[in-house]
């Protein structure tokens, strides 16, 4: 009986102990179900605030979307009205009259200015009748890229042939050396894997900067040592012909962007020019005309074309025409203009602007016979076809 009474006794404290467990585990399943449902709460709420938040950073950035539009458009607007500004003060510049920039010391040198002057006061005679003046650019091609990022490229300006396919092409590659690299046609220099397959031609002295230009079958170059000199070379019979020393002393680089060239040739329907800046004229761009054969200086002008941020330049018709960019390359522009037959004024001519692409100019040579522009961008050769039209009398 005892041994019942025992074992009712066990059974019940058991049986007590197995409820008091199963409490204990309901009791902490309940807590664990109350902990996720604040957490589900907390996420739920969290999700809700980050979608809110995105909803506010996308209209916040659709708005500044909106202003940097706002804001480019206010930029250009104001630029174009600075060119504008500038073009005017510039203009008005020129009323004054600037005297000439020739002051040297050596004999020879100061007999040629002489002479320079006397043809000076009167108007310049034309060699051509061409009144054509850029209008703006008509099509571009892309040849190829070959050679270090600055450098010279073009055809013999006085060829007979129009096609841009016929007629030795030249290349000046870089900003010093002494080798000038000659393919046969434009479509073998297209073709060239490099300027190994080019016949190099050995000239007897360096040249310098990127003003040199191909002219008559023969090689205009510039060297540079104590004194500015303009080099004619025959590519026929590989010799030189003549050397002149350039009338002016204190030269500085004629283009603010491309400080390597102290010294531009260019090629026009006109024959042969130079353009150039002194110390004495510094902040601005000074031209000369220059005989093909003898390199004797037939006149000099004063422009009133700056040239700070200045690139390159270019002559057609006798009117040069000034290519500015920026330090950090943008798109390159014709913004100043100078007629040495006072018809074109820099509030006449088109603000000429060239597609955007890879760089600056470091050269624009002008080939009259086809029309083209030779450019030479971070290592790519490029031609430009221009669009013209006539100048009007002033």
């Amino acid at each position: 009986m005892r041994g019942l009474v025992v074992l009712a006794t066990l059974a019940c404290f058991a049986s007590a102990q197995h409820q008091a467990l199963i409490d204990y585990l309901e009791r902490r399943l309940l807590a664990i179900e109350d902990r996720i449902s604040l957490w589900q709460e907390q996420t739920a709420r969290y999700a809700s605030e980050l979608r809110e938040l995105k909803q506010q950073m996308v209209a916040q950035l659709e708005s500044l979307d909106k202003e940097k539009e706002s804001l480019r458009g206010s930029l250009d607007s104001v630029g174009t009205r600075v060119d504008r500004v500038e073009r005017e003060l510039d203009y008005l510049e020129t009323q004054n009259g600037a005297q000439p920039c020739v002051d040297v010391d050596d004999k020879l040198i100061e007999q040629q200015v002489t002479v320079v002057m006397e043809k000076q006061k009167t108007k310049y005679f034309k060699l051509s009748d061409c009144s054509d003046m850029i209008s703006n650019i008509k099509a571009m091609k892309i040849l190829k890229r070959v050679g270090g990022q600055k450098g010279v490229w073009s055809k013999d300006s006085s060829s007979s042939s129009s096609s841009t396919d016929d007629g030795k092409v030249y290349i000046f590659n870089g900003t010093d050396g002494n080798t000038v690299h000659e393919f046969s046609s434009l479509q073998d220099f297209a073709r060239s894997p490099g300027l190994s397959q080019s016949k190099a031609l050995k000239l007897p002295s360096s040249w310098r900067g990127t003003g040199h230009v191909i002219y008559n079958h023969h090689a205009y170059y510039i060297h540079q040592a104590e004194e500015i000199t303009v080099n004619k070379y025959d590519l026929t019979d590989n010799s030189v012909t003549d050397v002149a020393v350039f009338p002016v002393q204190d030269h500085v680089p004629v283009y603010g962007l491309n400080t390597e060239t102290v010294m531009d040739l260019a090629v026009d329907e006109e024959g042969l020019w130079a353009i150039y800046a002194t110390q004495q004229n510094e902040r601005h761009i000074s031209l000369a005309k220059m005989d093909t054969s003898s390199l004797d200086i037939e006149q000099m002008w004063d422009t009133n074309c700056p040239r700070e941020n200045a690139e390159a330049a270019f002559v057609i018709c006798g009117t040069l025409y000034v290519v500015y960019n920026t330090m950090q390359p943008g798109r390159s522009r014709v913004q100043c203009v100078f007629d040495v037959n006072d018809m074109v004024t820099t509030e006449d001519a088109p603000l000429v602007y060239f597609p955007k692409r890879y760089g600056a100019h470091s050269s624009l040579k002008y080939n009259p016979k086809e029309q083209l522009l030779y450019a030479w961008d971070d290592g790519y050769q490029i031609l430009y076809k221009l669009s013209m039209k006539k100048k009007l009398e002033i």
